[in-house]
Order: structure tokens, then C-alpha cells, then sequence
């Protein structure tokens, strides 16, 4: 059974969620039209990924690489513990990927007992 966390309703304009969210040593932020809370344990369920239009000449890197890397995604897992925030957005803004850095308050939680750190 699927519970519903964000995603469209009937009443009400399309609805846009933007996810933040750590992966290995970056953070990504992504958009999405829906949200659930996922069957498998501890993860969320993010689907209808949203890219910028393609009638902008401008090319943006850091979006080339997030299309690249969802292309062909159809639902996309995150681990519960990965997500920094999720909110309800008005409009759609740029996706982007930045690099997390030491001594930034960004930090995945909790820290896995016997997972070895960089450089262990």
C-alpha cells in the first residue's frame, strides 16, 4: 500500500515539490510533481522528474548532468536519512548539483556504525 505524501489533487493547480538531497559528496536539488512515501523501508518515492524547457538556447551544465543521470527514470528511491528538505514551490526553479564541503553543516544522518570514512 502506497501512502500518499504530496502530489497533485483535484481541487488544486498543478503542485511542484522541489527535493534537496545529500548523494555521496554532493547535493542535489531536484523538482518533481510527485512524492510518496515509499513501500520499502525508510525511502521516498519521487516521480515525474521536471527539467527546464527545451526551447532554451542557453545549456546548463549542471542540469545536462541531472537529465544524463535520471534518463529513462521512471520513480526514483531516496534514502529517508539522504533528504535535507522537500517543499511545496510555486514555480519550477533550475535543478542543480553542488559539491558537499568540509566543514559545511550539510551532513547525511546518522552515520552508519562500521562504515569506513575517506581516507580509512
Amino acid at each position: 500500500m502506497r501512502r500518499f505524501l504530496a502530489g497533485p489533487a483535484p481541487f488544486m493547480s498543478q503542485r511542484i515539490f522541489k527535493v534537496i538531497f545529500q548523494h555521496m559528496d554532493q547535493v542535489f536539488e531536484i523538482y518533481a510533481k510527485q512524492i510518496y512515501q515509499s513501500e520499502l523501508y525508510s525511502f521516498i518515492e519521487v516521480e515525474e522528474l521536471l527539467f527546464g524547457e527545451k526551447t532554451q538556447v542557453i545549456v546548463d551544465p549542471a542540469e545536462e548532468k541531472l537529465k544524463t543521470e535520471f534518463l529513462g527514470v521512471k520513480r526514483s528511491y531516496i534514502p529517508i536519512h539522504s533528504v535535507i528538505r522537500i517543499d511545496e514551490v510555486e514555480s519550477q526553479g533550475e535543478v542543480k548539483i553542488t559539491e558537499h564541503k568540509k566543514g559545511n553543516n550539510v551532513q547525511a544522518f546518522p552515520k552508519m556504525p562500521g562504515r569506513p570514512e575517506k581516507g580509512d
